[in-house]
């Protein structure tokens, strides 16, 4: 009776070994786009036609979902995307960093995670890639792409006003 415990112990540990563990899901991460002055501020111009390029820029990862604070700014800057894509953005606190990291890693497909300046280098490290430099307060467009393995690639948006 030993040995049959023994044997299916040997058995359920084998089959376990052999399911690959779940990876997150490839993150994107990003400041704000470019806002206005004020508490609370909406996006500027500028931001808001930078938030129009943000489609284009991810190509064909289409997240299937996106996280933003609940900040308008964080809301605005996703909102064209959101729109193509037919998503309805989830808000997460800032504050809580392994939380938002949890809901993320429970994602099946790709994410889009809109932060600040004191936030998104955080939370690109717990996500387990290359953590940014700090991102001082007049820089935007930056996107960070953190793959399954951690391999961490950093694009931006065009900056240029129109002309």
């Amino acid at each position: 009776m030993m040995n049959s415990f023994k044997l299916l112990l040997i058995a359920a540990l084998a089959a376990l070994a052999a399911v690959p563990a779940l990876a997150q899901p490839t993150v994107y991460v990003m400041r704000h786009l470019e806002k206005a002055e004020g508490n609370d501020p909406a996006l500027s111009p500028l931001g808001r036609r930078n938030a129009a390029r943000l489609p284009a820029l991810l190509g064909g990862a289409r997240p299937g979902a996106i996280y933003v604070s609940a900040t308008r700014r964080a809301r605005e800057t996703a909102q064209p995307l959101a729109i193509s894509l037919g998503l309805s953005p989830k808000t997460y606190d800032p504050r809580d960093t392994p939380a938002l990291i949890a809901r993320v890693r429970a994602e099946t497909g790709t994410v889009l995670i809109v932060g600040h300046s004191n936030t998104v280098p955080e939370i690109v490290a717990a996500l387990g890639g290359a953590r940014p430099a700090d991102i001082p307060e007049t820089q935007f467009g930056d996107l960070w792409r953190v793959a399954p393995d951690g391999r961490t690639t950093r694009s931006r948006i065009d900056q240029s006003p129109p002309e």
